[in-house]
């Protein structure tokens, strides 16, 4: 196995690794929904995260402050902007939607990749994207829900999502993981404290449970909203971290068709916590979505083309 081949399957193992652990956190946002806000949410979320990272790079001596800050702060842009529509979408529209706007990701990852980077694809791994989207479509029940114009609002969270990832591969070379962490999490908190302000100065109707999170303002944090809080705080710490070192180790096109297995680990953790069995046309969705990521790894390390240039 060569060097690229290992640091391939290396992102790889990193990257399955974090969806597993965003399949299992993100399955108690509904119950964190009921009690809080969603600006609250991401405000506390991040100190957490933040506290936490602090003393890491503290033990470990590890650099925080960024060799190119303005990379850095672009990067984080694009990948908070990302988590803000799509929390936001959560509370306006069935979850199906929501995550069926973050999932074209890999699809805007490829369409950046070639008009933007010139890159060139193959067109099993092209396939193979298009399979993996639409296994996530049928995994989602996207039409269950009917379509409106508010369901394309989530696809510019997967845009934002897919120019966040290409950043860290192309603009971020030689930034730690945890320099990256930082400006993310910095952002997120930015972001929330924005949120918390515009409400206390502007309050909005706030309905009952999970429906006013997104309008809900500051509220005493305690009980399961607390706790769930500070389980996102630190498993999103892990999981953005293990796919930050993803997309620095191997290709965007790569590592954005394995993010889609959070679908498999998301079904796979509701049928385990709250006994949500998936139907037929979801389980063949899931199905293609593993198909997917199968043909994308085994056309990585595909044979470099008459230009000089690999088919990726």
């Amino acid at each position: 196995m060569n060097k690229t081949t290992n640091h391939t399957a290396v992102a790889a193992v990193f990257a399955i690794s974090a969806m597993a652990i965003f399949g299992f956190i993100d399955n108690f946002i509904r119950l964190a929904a009921a009690d809080g806000g969603l600006w609250q949410f991401h405000f506390l979320r991040a100190i957490a995260a933040l506290a936490v990272l602090a003393v890491v790079a503290l033990l470990t001596g590890s650099r925080l402050r960024p060799l190119r800050w303005k990379n850095v702060l672009v990067r984080s842009l694009f990948s908070s902007v990302s988590m803000v529509i799509y929390f936001g979408c959560l509370s306006l529209m069935p979850i199906a939607q929501a995550a069926a706007g973050l999932f074209t990701a890999p699809l805007f990852v490829v369409a950046f990749s070639v008009l933007l980077f010139g890159e060139r694809i193959g067109r099993y791994r092209f396939l193979a994207i298009l399979v993996g989207f639409g296994g996530a479509l049928l995994a989602l029940d996207l039409a269950d829900g009917g379509i409106t114009a508010l369901t394309f609002v989530p696809v510019a969270s997967g845009a934002a999502y897919a120019m966040g990832n290409i950043a860290t591969q192309r603009w971020c070379k030689g930034e730690t993981t945890l320099t990256l962490l930082g400006g993310f999490f910095g952002a997120m908190i930015v972001w929330g404290a924005i949120g918390v302000a515009v409400l206390w100065m502007f309050p909005q109707p706030v309905a009952e449970g999970a429906d006013g999170f997104i309008t809900r303002g500051w509220v005493t944090p305690s009980g399961i909203y607390l706790t769930v809080i500070l389980m996102q705080g630190l498993g999103s710490l892990l999981g953005v971290g293990l796919v930050i070192r993803a997309y620095q180790m191997a290709e965007a096109t790569y590592v954005a068709v394995i993010e889609n297995l959070l679908l498999v680990f998301a079904t796979i953790w509701a049928v385990v916590l709250w006994g949500e069995v998936p139907g037929p046309w979801q389980l063949v969705g899931l199905g293609m979505i593993i198909l997917a990521g199968v043909v994308i790894a085994l056309r990585s390390d595909a044979p470099r083309q008459a230009g000089g240039r690999a088919e990726v």
